[in-house]
């Protein structure tokens, strides 16, 4: 394979410190393949504020590389999943609110979920399990500075969205103690997401992202799906 694209992941776009959030890691190397659906499996930490190489594979897929080899390797995948009815806004937004008044120790300044982030910062994916539901949501409203050319959540953020919402044990993603990581494969180990974005809603709009994973605009409207592997060593 040769290198064809040299690329560099901003700092404010990190899960961990030094580290690139995954999902959008993985809506980057999608973006690529002219599959609407994708598999992304993560092989190692990709870091902020350094290039590393993107690469088009002869199979159709992508894959991005660092100095210590290859990082994550997106192919053409297909996907059946059932997904449940979305939460209501009113579920949603109250779980937000429950996860910001009891955050999980250790929260990380993660564009996917730090507490510290603004609507232009990060998505603010403060997920929380919804009474009397087997899941988790949040409420989110992307800013301005998130957008696309036609004010539509950039594709890639898409993909981050999908990915951060995870429930195990009772716990969401981004804490707990069943080992559970969110944003990278680090230091998880490695992990794999699949995601067919059918459609983007208008940014301004509240969006839902029920813990299976799906997320779905204040309407209804499923933007995208996503079942995630996640690896805890042992």
């Amino acid at each position: 394979m040769t290198v064809i694209e040299t690329i560099t992941v901003p700092r404010h776009l990190r899960g961990y410190p030094g580290v690139a959030f995954g999902g959008c890691i993985a809506g980057v190397l999608a973006g690529r393949l002219a599959a609407k659906t994708v598999r992304v499996d993560f092989r190692r930490p990709t870091p902020v504020d350094v290039p590393v190489g993107l690469t088009d594979t002869a199979d159709g897929g992508a894959v991005l590389t660092g100095a210590d080899g290859v990082l994550a390797v997106a192919t053409p995948d297909e996907l059946a999943l059932e997904v449940p009815d979305p939460p209501s806004r009113d579920e949603a937004s109250a779980a937000a609110e429950a996860y910001r008044a009891a955050p999980p120790e250790r929260a990380a300044d993660c564009f996917g979920c730090g507490l510290d982030r603004t609507p232009d910062t990060g998505l603010r994916q403060h997920c929380a399990a919804v009474p009397g539901r087997d899941l988790v949501a949040t409420a989110l409203t992307a800013g301005p500075a998130l957008a696309d050319t036609e004010g539509k959540l950039r594709a890639e953020l898409v993909w981050g969205g999908a990915r951060l919402p995870r429930e195990r044990g009772g716990s969401a993603a981004g804490g707990g103690s069943d080992g559970l990581t969110h944003g990278t494969a680090a230091p998880a180990g490695a992990g794999l997401l699949t995601a067919g974005v059918i459609c983007l809603g208008p940014l301004g709009e509240r969006a839902e992202a029920p813990g299976g994973v799906a997320l779905a605009t204040a309407g209804g409207d499923l933007g995208a799906i996503a079942p995630a592997l996640w690896v805890d060593p042992r």
